[in-house]
């Protein structure tokens, strides 16, 4: 969403290219936020890009959420929840955090599974002929189809 600048308002606004340098972002990237709907521009009118400082803050919260795995679609909704033109807080930082904590909780059981049979055989019979027999003898999983079989549990 594209919105024009409104008087008074010029003392708040950051280029593209300050935003860029304080958040550590490219600016290509703030364009993609932009355009997926994670971060708003209002525009002058020459139609450049000014960003309101919350955007700072808003663009941290990306960068945090996507460090830890988070989908750009989940961290959009996330932020969708906040007002407009308001700088999160450390509550909103909080209550947003903890919507993705189950989703971290079952990748990190995950990961660790992998970590902790990434020496042996992972199901498919691939990595050790040696230990193969004994986890998957005559490659009986093969017949459930390609790929690692005994890698993530039944139920996932």
């Amino acid at each position: 969403m594209k919105t024009t600048r409104t008087k008074g308002a010029k003392a708040r606004e950051l280029g593209v290219g300050e935003v860029a340098a304080r958040s550590g972002v490219a600016v290509s990237a703030l364009h993609f936020y932009e355009k997926k709907g994670l971060i708003r521009s209002l525009r002058t009118a020459g139609n450049q890009r000014r960003y309101t400082r919350d955007v700072l803050r808003r663009v941290a919260v990306i960068k945090v959420a996507q460090r830890a795995g988070i989908p750009l679609a989940a961290v959009r909704e996330a932020l969708d929840t906040l007002p407009d033109g308001r700088t999160p807080t450390t509550a909103d930082w909080s209550r947003l955090s903890r919507r993705w904590h189950a989703d971290l909780d079952d990748r990190i059981a995950r990961l660790t599974r992998l970590r902790d049979q990434l020496d042996g055989c992972i199901g498919c019979g691939c990595l050790s002929l040696k230990a193969c027999p004994l986890r998957n003898p005559e490659d009986a999983l093969g017949e459930e189809g390609p790929g690692p079989r005994l890698l993530e549990p039944a139920d996932a």
